[in-house]
Formats: C-alpha cells, structure tokens, sequence
C-alpha cells in the first residue's frame, strides 16, 4: 500500500538531521512542489465519475459540512486542553482547516470504500477551501496574532485551486492519451510533501524539542475523533457502508501540504510542525483502516 510514504518521509528526516543545508537552499520551492502536488490530484479525477455523486448531494454536503466544521473545533479545544502553545495551536487550527488531500483518494480504494464520492469531496472541498480555510484560521488565531486574511485566499488559490483546475482541464482535453503516466502522480506526490517535511524540520534543528507527549497525543486524538465522528454522523443517516467508511477518512484527513505550506509562508517553522507530523501520523493509522476493512466484504446496502 503506502508503505513507501512513511518510508519516503524517514529519508527526508535523515536529510534534514545530517545535511540541513542541502534542503534549507529548497525552501522557496515548497510552494512550487504543492502546486505540482495539486495539478497531479487534478490530472486524476475525472468529472464523469462526479455526476452519480451530485445526483445525491446529502452525501456530499454531510461529508463538507463535517470536514469544514468538526476539525478546525477539535483542533482548536484539543490544542487548548492539552495547554498547546499559541504557535503549535495555530498549527493545528491551520491543519484541521485545510481540505481532502489526494492520499485519501486511495486509502478509499483500497479500504473498499465509495471512491467517486472520495474523488468528489476532495475536489469540492478544495475549491471551497480557498474561503472557507482562511476564514476558520481568522476565527480561531486572530486573537492570538494577526492575521492576513486576503494574502491567505491569495496563496491558498494559487498554489491550490489554480493548479488543480489546470491539472482538470489538461484530462478534459488530453482523455485517455495521459492514461500510462497517470499512475506515476501518486508516487511523485508522495515524494513531494516528504520533501516539503524534511524542509520544515531542515530549517530549525530545535524543531523536534517541541514534539512533546502531549503534541502526539493531540496529532493522535485529532485525526481519531475526525474518523470516529464521521463515521459515526454517516451511520447516524443510514447512508451505505462505503459511504460511511468514505466520510470518516474525508473528514480524518487534510491536505497535510496546503497546511505545511500555508503554515510556512504565512506564520513560520513552528506553525507548520503538526501538518508535517500528521501527514506522517494519518498515513501510518491508514493502514491500520485499509487492513480492517479491506478485509470486509463490500457492501452498498443501509442496516
């Protein structure tokens, strides 16, 4: 599966240990890599594969409504709780306000899950994420500091919604002709955000000294209750098996890029520490969903 993420994260992290200069020089491309991140996700979905989900929009609208509204919360009590800083807090509000991202894309597939309604809230939330992630950062952080709501829109549109609009339109046009190099964007995605990782942490050797217990425990129950309460709203209105297992992963799991980059660009090095730990942590509790329930048989109906 996606053993070979985690595996490309460690690579990183040795990088930034042993040689931190090499990547402290790529710091101006993070967000030049997330806009190559997104125009893959782009290049792989397909709008055909859209319409049987936006002929039934409860599903859509359950699966945004949580994501968008149930992660920045928990993100912001859990950070207060567990007596966060202020810099770590607006990390994990940054994390929980940022969309799908294309790693669950796949853990759908292979969790035998709905994978055109996966497909369809990542893509929707990534458009509505260019109002909607700068909004809840502003509500949750501006106390704390200022922030710059408009340059916010301005980047999460640019190296978000423009690159994967590019990448929609490129399939449109291009169909079945780009079909063999399809299968290489996860892949180089994959090495993409290990890469933005190992250039946070490449950037202040102090970074780890700030991975307490209480910030794994937050990295932990975040992405948990995101998959708990998901699952648990989608049993609630008795969609479909697969449609439950599709809204616990959206809702469990960010764009742990857009939250890196953001982070950087807008606030600093410490801001962005938990989207780099979590998109290592989601992944590893990935393939614990993907063995539990792909070893279930599929089902479509509601009990």
């Amino acid at each position: 599966m996606r053993f070979s993420f985690p595996l490309f994260i460690l690579i990183s992290l040795l990088f930034s240990y042993y040689d931190p200069e090499l990547l402290k020089a790529l710091k101006s491309y993070i967000p030049i890599l997330l806009g190559l991140v997104m125009f893959g996700m782009g290049m792989t979905l397909e709008f055909n594969k859209i319409k049987e989900i936006v002929l039934n929009p409860r599903w859509l609208f359950t699966g945004l409504i949580l994501q968008f509204s149930v992660m920045p919360f928990l993100a912001f009590i859990l950070s207060k709780s567990f007596n966060l800083s202020n810099e770590l807090l607006i990390g994990f509000v940054i994390l929980g306000s940022c969309p799908g991202g294309t790693a669950s894309n796949v853990i759908a597939y292979l969790s035998k899950a709905n994978l055109p309604l996966s497909i369809s809230l990542t893509l929707f939330s990534t458009f509505f994420s260019i109002l909607i992630t700068p909004f809840w950062i502003y509500y949750y952080a501006n106390e704390m500091i200022e922030i710059q709501t408009l340059s916010l829109i301005k980047t999460t549109f640019w190296i978000v919604v423009f690159p994967v609009l590019d990448g929609l339109i490129l399939r449109r046009l291009l169909k079945s002709k780009i079909d063999p190099i399809l299968k290489f964007f996860p892949k180089l995605s994959e090495i993409f955000i290990a890469l933005i990782i190992g250039i946070i942490f490449s950037l202040s050797s102090d970074l780890f000294d700030k991975i307490t217990t209480a910030f794994i425990i937050v990295i932990i129950l975040h992405n948990f209750l995101g998959l708990i309460i998901g699952y648990l709203t989608a049993s609630l209105f008795k969609f479909p098996i697969d449609v439950r297992k599709t809204i616990a992963i959206e809702v469990g799991m960010q764009n742990s890029g857009l939250g890196m980059t953001l982070s950087l660009i807008h606030f600093g090095k410490v801001v962005a520490l938990p989207s780099a730990i979590f998109s290592l942590w989601h992944n590893l509790s990935a393939i614990f969903l993907i063995s539990f329930w792909s070893k279930k048989k599929k089902h479509n109906y509601r009990d």
